[in-house]
């Protein structure tokens, strides 16, 4: 019986409870059994059962009413009947229908550093990229459509879609996240720029309860590509937070001051954060007793595990009662009961724990130089590691140019300096040293030549040399001339001393070791101090640091029809771009900040052009390549080492993982490769 039927009859309901019919092949992706989908291995179920001639039937955990018996707030499971959307994206797994159960654990350095990588296990969002990184297939949303001139994007989402807590998921939860909580200045003083196009932000509005609308002020024909992989979801339950606000609830000024909320926004961020990055940390975590008093510890969501439990050690999941997606037997995903976050910031001990066999699955801050350790303890550790080729992994150093020592930043304006700092680099020793001799010495720019038409990697090469000689000649025609200790000086008669604050998240401890010392033989007073990513991040977004390093991703592949002025415009709290005063004097038309040069002004210009037509274009490979000019004769960043192929650890019990195309958080690591129907062996 399909679930159509069982939305009719409620005699129907009772047959949910058993074993799916077998009417139906559960066929994979190693054996589609003559079926063709529309996207690449998932079907609508009207498509899948029209293929295979059959009626789907639907079978749960049966371990689903003890799961949601631990979500705070949840009421009691009603039938999957009840739960599943009549139109349940059907999951064709990659090797075998999985079984239920298990535990997956993971490591996180903390309550947001590192922790994407789990994050995107769960993650869901309105579209998401096919495995191949290059076709974009339906998600939530079960279709879209364009206008002509790329204006209009119109979504169909999928009747009878249900939050976590049960509710209906409509067009107005997305509604709601756009003008309710991102441009609603009571709730977010200012909206990410990523959500505003053209400094002018779009039009939301649900045209019945499955299809939502978004009209934009300008053409963003390349919008899906970023909201395909961008870890920022575009809906928030508007019954759940909605409460808080006067527009919905007249009793809301009453609701928050019960619960020691000041306003709107301290309500409404209790839960959401300020930011697209879920949960973290979540009001478990930040006031466990406020949140059970309000009625659940976290927001409802459309992922496929919703956190139950917080502390400073990690985190706890159990699966979504309500996950929207099936498989090809009709069983209702995912496979896994549970995800154990923990959190352990010692590089040391993470590899340790990997060995000895304590680790499900991890990615994420697993550097090249922790393959040849981990690969010799495989058999111990019941593990497998392969290495993955990457995008956006190469390292970089920026300098910040609107530095808040003036003088300091006049000399890291000077392209001179940005050039003999590169010049006075071993790349080769680097990746020798820091990359088992696996990379590549390459510059870097604003996307990663392997995933646009306008960027040749022989474009690259330039002050990519180790010349110390020429490096010195340029400070010295600087004027930046040494003093009796071998220590450069500044025009103003202090010592030339830059500190490189990193964090291992984004750069090896080897690598800055090394360039500490590169840059010293110049002349160069430097220090190194390791930070976490929330510290780094901190102090770059704050305008706090003399150089930016970190790897070069949030720019790679689709991201590039967005962020085309990275390293110049902050907004992104992940990748800090420094530069902060440039941009202020660019969103406030000159009367605030500081006037970049020319061709900095030029660069926004053409980022915002560049927007405006499809990726592949003629007039966009031609921006492409003027913004690449701009971004490499400024040299905006100092590329080292590119090409880099780095680890994936996963326990051997753990099934259907496939092949990665590419290890890149530009793509939301696992978010490809459906993450739902891997399953444990037990």
């Amino acid at each position: 019986m399909s679930i159509k039927s069982a939305y009719l009859s409620g005699a129907a309901l009772i047959a949910l409870s058993l074993p799916a019919f077998a009417d139906c092949p559960a066929i994979t992706v190693a054996d589609m059994g003559g079926l063709s989908p529309d996207y690449p291995q998932q079907f609508e179920l009207a498509q899948f059962e029209e293929q295979a001639a059959c009626d789907l039937g639907f079978s749960e955990n049966p371990a689903a009413g003890e799961m949601n018996a631990r979500i705070l707030g949840n009421p009691e499971l009603p039938p999957l009947a009840e739960r599943l959307p009549a139109e349940p994206l059907v999951v064709v797994p990659y090797e075998q229908v999985g079984a239920y159960g298990g535990v997956l654990t993971g490591l996180s350095r903390g309550t947001e550093s590192g922790t994407s990588d789990l994050l995107s296990i769960r993650h869901v969002n309105l579209v998401r990229y096919s495995d191949d990184l290059q076709t974009i297939v339906p998600n939530v949303a079960k279709s879209w459509e364009w206008n002509d001139d790329f204006t209009e994007l119109t979504f169909s989402l999928r009747a009878g879609h249900k939050w976590s807590d049960g509710a209906p998921f409509t067009a107005d939860d997305v509604v709601f996240w756009y003008n309710d909580v991102l441009m609603n200045p009571a709730v977010i003083e200012k909206a990410p720029g990523r959500w505003v196009f053209n400094g002018e932000p779009a039009t939301v509005e649900a045209l019945d309860e499955t299809t939502v609308k978004f009209t934009f002020p300008i053409a963003q024909p390349n919008l899906l590509n970023r909201w395909a992989i961008d870890y920022g979801q575009t809906f928030l339950p508007k019954h759940f937070l909605g409460r808080f606000l006067d527009k919905y609830n007249p009793d809301a000024a009453a609701l928050r001051e019960q619960h020691g909320f000041a306003n709107e926004s301290e309500a409404v961020n209790f839960y959401y954060g300020s930011s697209d990055w879920m949960d973290v940390p979540s009001p478990l975590m930040k006031d466990a007793d406020k949140a059970a008093a309000i009625g659940t510890g976290v927001k409802p969501t459309l992922e496929s595990h919703i956190v139950i439990d917080e502390n400073t050690e990690g985190r706890r999941l159990v699966a979504n009662p309500y996950f929207f997606m099936v498989d090809t037997a009709g069983n209702q995903l995912p496979y896994i009961n549970e995800i154990r976050e923990e959190y352990v910031p010692e590089s040391e001990v993470v590899n340790l724990r990997i060995m000895n066999g304590e680790v499900t699955w991890k990615q994420q801050a697993m550097q090249l130089n922790d393959f040849p350790l981990l690969k010799e303890n495989e058999a111990k550790g019941d593990y497998t590691v392969v290495l993955a080729p990457t995008l956006g992994q190469t390292p970089f150093y920026s300098f910040n140019r609107t530095h808040k020592d003036p003088v300091l930043a006049e000399i890291f304006s000077d392209v001179r300096f940005s050039q003999a700092m590169s010049l006075g680099m071993d790349r080769n020793e680097i990746n020798e040293i820091v990359f088992l001799g696996q990379g590549r010495p390459m510059q870097t720019a604003a996307t990663e030549y392997k995933t646009v038409p306008f960027l040749e990697a022989e474009e690259l090469m330039e002050f990519t040399q180790f010349d110390p000689e020429r490096a010195n000649a340029l400070l010295d025609e600087m004027g930046l001339a040494r003093g009796s200790d071998g220590v450069r000086m500044r025009p103003d008669g202090k010592p030339l001393a830059i500190r490189i604050v990193f964090a291992s998240q984004g750069t090896a401890s080897q690598l800055q070791e090394l360039v500490s010392g590169y840059w010293s033989d110049l002349g160069i007073q430097v220090d190194i101090r390791e930070v976490t990513s929330d510290e780094y991040r901190a102090a770059a977004n704050a305008n706090e640091v003399d150089v930016m390093t970190w790897k070069n991703d949030g720019v790679s592949g689709p991201n590039i029809s967005q962020d085309v002025t990275d390293a110049l415009f902050p907004g992104d709290p992940f990748n800090p771009k420094g530069h902060a005063d440039w941009a202020t004097w660019i969103e406030t038309d000159g009367a605030q900040g500081t006037e970049p040069p020319a061709d900095i002004q030029r660069l926004f210009a053409a980022a915002t052009e560049f927007t405006q037509h499809p990726l592949g274009s003629d007039e966009s490979n031609a921006l492409g390549a003027e913004i690449m000019k701009i971004h490499l004769d400024n040299m905006i960043k100092i590329g080292v080492v590119a090409d880099i192929p780095e680890p994936i650890v996963y326990s051997n019990a753990l099934k259907n993982v496939p092949e990665f195309t590419a290890k890149a958080y530009d793509y939301y690591w696992t978010y490809p490769y459906r993450p739902q129907q891997w399953w444990l062996e037990q």
